[in-house]
């Protein structure tokens, strides 16, 4: 009787929206994703799909298998790939690229003269009645690191067809990795990396997700890229990729900013290509429970960590769920994640 009721018990708690049953939920995979194409997923962004009922998953997609590429080429010319979830996030499989159009038009090169441009970083969320999309594009593909990137604000109905509504004008002319969440107020709140500021994070607010006024920096006491912004409990979070494990913040108003003492995945793991520091998250918060997903360099170890070939380059997305210790983030990225992401 004792276990009839029970299993009562868990199969009412999973049909409430926003209840994750830990012990109904699969097992993540681990890794939990790798591209097919190029083997270079990174920089997730999770987002449901209404259409397709599914979960989709955004991700720059390095050229980390291809031939002939000198310099940080392999970096360059990546298109956003889209992974899907039928199953609340534990397995996912490869759907297709992104497809984007006027971007060429809206960073004033309508001519064609960006022969092939760079896809980085993207964000997504839904909001004002669209899907948008915050991408930062180089225009080109170069051997290295030292030329312009900006952030362009995209709409689709569909999350796979993309309008490019704007070039975002903020603070210079190397501007990366956005994050937008909503105020308490109204309105929404822009966070990216200025490169030229010693890759600190800068912010900025619209009343629309149009148009945007620069508020300065956010966070510049480490340097830091990838800002992603949530709210979890009583408190706001930051998560930034500061090249060392994951770098943490909390907020009570999203303006001051308090740093964590100990980053977050700056101790390898031992899972399969966990083994390494965990880079460039986002957060998935479903219910009472938060999940953080991250990318990894699974060759970058050992005697050949300082190498460039293929194993060196390539990527996969990696995703442990988090825990509050004493009123700061915390993770096991080695404890079995059970993960069944939920529709709030």
């Amino acid at each position: 009787m004792r276990r009839l009721l029970r299993s009562l018990l868990l199969a009412t708690l999973t049909l409430l929206p926003g209840v994750l049953v830990a012990e109904e939920a699969l097992v993540a995979g681990k890794p939990l994703y790798r591209d097919p194409v190029y083997d270079g997923a990174a920089d997730p962004v999770v987002i449901w799909n209404a259409e397709r009922k599914a979960w989709w998953m955004f991700y720059t997609n390095r050229r980390a298998n291809a031939e002939g590429l000198p310099g940080v080429s392999w970096v360059h010319g990546t298109p956003i790939g889209i992974a899907e979830s039928t199953n609340g996030g534990a397995t996912w499989a490869y759907f297709g690229d992104a497809q984007f159009s006027g971007i060429d038009s809206v960073l004033g090169a309508g001519d064609g003269s960006i022969d092939k441009p760079t896809y980085w970083a993207p964000e997504v969320i839904e909001a004002e009645g669209a899907y948008h999309m915050f991408l930062t594009v180089v225009p080109g593909v170069f051997k290295d690191w030292g030329h312009p990137r900006s952030i362009v604000h995209l709409t689709s109905d569909d999350l796979l067809h993309w309008r490019a509504e704007s070039e975002l004008k903020l603070v210079s002319d190397k501007v990366i990795d956005a994050c937008v969440a909503p105020l308490p107020d109204g309105g929404y709140r822009l966070w990216y990396n200025n490169e030229r500021d010693r890759k600190s994070i800068y912010y900025a607010d619209s009343d629309d997700l149009l148009t945007w006024s620069d508020r300065g920096q956010a966070v510049g006491d480490q340097s830091g890229e990838a800002p992603k912004v949530f709210r979890w409990g009583d408190r706001y979070w930051m998560v930034t990729d500061v090249w060392d494990g994951l770098g943490v913040y909390r907020s009570d108003d999203m303006e001051s900013w308090e740093r964590q003492k100990e980053n977050l995945l700056r101790e390898p793991g031992s899972g399969a290509d966990d083994r390494v520091k965990g880079g460039h998250p986002d957060v998935v918060v479903s219910g009472d429970r938060a999940y953080l997903f991250y990318f990894t360099h699974p060759g970058r170890r050992g005697p050949d960590a300082g190498a460039d070939q293929t194993e060196q380059r390539r990527s996969s997305i990696q995703v442990a769920e988090l825990r509050l210790e004493n009123g700061w983030l915390a993770c096991d990225r080695d404890a079995p994640t059970r993960i069944d992401l939920r529709v709030e």
